[in-house]
């Protein structure tokens, strides 16, 4: 696509990641079927291709922000339109890019922009977070009468918050040991499952790997990242940086987002002193089944009872980082479990980070088609990769009905995990 962007003027220092993702576009629509605010809007506007077009008018000056935002604001940032796309456009590094060049120009609706706040100060922060969620709850039967992003903050109100429970700083490898990795903790997960890094944990020890859990450790920044707020972003990735010694194998992370925004950190730190770290820190990024499946997974042992499960692409795992086999040949090597595909599975869930309280009518619309395709399969469990979809998908199954609410949501990890602890040996538990 053509553009009279001078990306020398633009004083940003991922204008050239702008300038050659547009350059790139050549307006041909492949994205379209791919982009679920399109799906669901019918606005040429809202989809890949015109949101290109909307940011080019922006940087040319041609366009006004505020004509702009809101479609880029629908973006969930999901990219599958990337997955789509014959020509390559890097997609992801332009709206990521584009969001931080301009949110100091935004100006938000006071409640919007109080809601915004308040997510960026509570979900990075684990002890917060519980805090708020407790909060939450307590005033939860008022949520009617909140403004609409309060109101939608308040409906994410976990049902359950759990005891803050130390994870260990160090795990030995159980049987032959095979290497040592560092293991980024996250933090909403914390709150609301802390399990699932726990059973990371236990595979990863089976497995044959020291895993190591620095205590210093904080937010990986890609919450903030994919808002726009670039400053906060690198504050927290760049604390993240000496923490993990040189002697691992690999950093590995049970959270798509997370996973996404860490390989993204070169990015991120383009024209920083800190790029060289970020790059070196990104490079030993991998998700747990990523890892698992390049390494070889020692065989688990049966089920005890089979299970049906359906498979869930997370945006972030599939369409961002383009690991989309790795889970579903990890679950597959576990005898008992049978695998089911979802109808339309490539189509985001609308969690999306932050997505489902800033877009709460586009995120319910999705999350419903979502678990409504779930529900025709008639499974035990739904497995997943990333703890706001495993959030978004259960609460739909809920409002589905009794029947379809018993269908249990479970990330990847756990269900290695149970067939793991069916296996003779010491257990490491929370």
């Amino acid at each position: 696509m053509e553009h009279k962007i001078d990306s020398r003027v633009l004083n940003s220092p991922q204008a050239d990641a702008m300038t050659h993702a547009i350059s790139t576009c050549v307006h041909c629509g492949f994205c379209l079927p791919a982009c679920p605010t399109y799906g669901v809007l019918g606005e040429e506007m809202d989809s890949p291709r015109g949101r290109i077009v909307l940011m080019r008018g922006v940087l040319e000056n041609s366009l006004p922000l505020a004509d702009a935002t809101p479609y880029i604001d629908r973006c969930l940032g999901c990219l599958g339109c990337v997955t789509a796309c014959p020509s390559g456009v890097p997609y992801g590094e332009l709206v990521t890019s584009f969001r931080a060049h301009t949110e100091s120009q935004r100006r938000r609706p006071a409640m919007t922009a109080l809601a915004r706040w308040m997510a960026r100060q509570s979900l990075p922060f684990p002890n917060r977070f519980r805090w708020a969620a407790w909060m939450g709850r307590l005033v939860s039967p008022l949520t009617f009468l909140m403004p609409g992003p309060m109101r939608a903050m308040l409906e994410l109100v976990p049902q359950s918050i759990h005891k803050s429970t130390p994870l260990p700083a160090f795990t030995p490898a159980q049987g032959e040991r095979r290497g040592k990795v560092g293991l980024i903790a996250g933090c909403v997960q914390q709150v609301i499952a802390p399990e699932i890094n726990w059973a990371t944990i236990r595979v990863l020890s089976a497995n044959g790997f020291d895993v190591v859990i620095p205590r210093q450790q904080g937010c990986c920044g890609s919450l903030s990242m994919h808002t726009g707020d670039a400053k906060q972003a690198k504050q927290f990735a760049s604390n993240n940086f000496k923490l993990f010694s040189d002697d691992i194998d690999a950093i590995i992370t049970n959270a798509a987002g997370c996973g996404s925004g860490m390989k993204e950190y070169p990015l991120l730190f383009e024209g920083d002193p800190r790029r060289s770290d970020a790059i070196a820190f990104s490079s030993k990024v991998q998700d747990v089944c990523q890892f698992l499946g390049s390494v070889g997974m020692v065989p688990p042992s049966p089920l005890k009872t089979p299970i049906r499960l359906a498979y869930h692409d997370a945006c972030h795992l599939a369409h961002a980082q383009k690991i989309v086999d790795a889970p579903r040949e990890l679950l597959r090597q576990i005898p008992g479990v049978t695998l089911f595909e979802i109808a339309d599975g490539d189509i985001c869930c609308g969690s999306a980070g932050t997505y489902n309280m800033e877009q709460p009518e586009i995120a319910k619309d999705l999350g419903n088609r979502k678990a409504k395709n779930i529900a025709s399969l008639n499974v035990d469990h739904v497995v997943m990769g990333n703890i706001g979809c495993m959030i978004q998908i259960e609460n739909h199954l809920k409002l589905l009905g009794e029947d379809v609410s018993k269908i249990k949501v479970l990330h990847t990890i756990q269900v290695l995990d149970l067939a793991y602890s069916s296996e003779p040996g010491p257990k490491i538990r929370a």
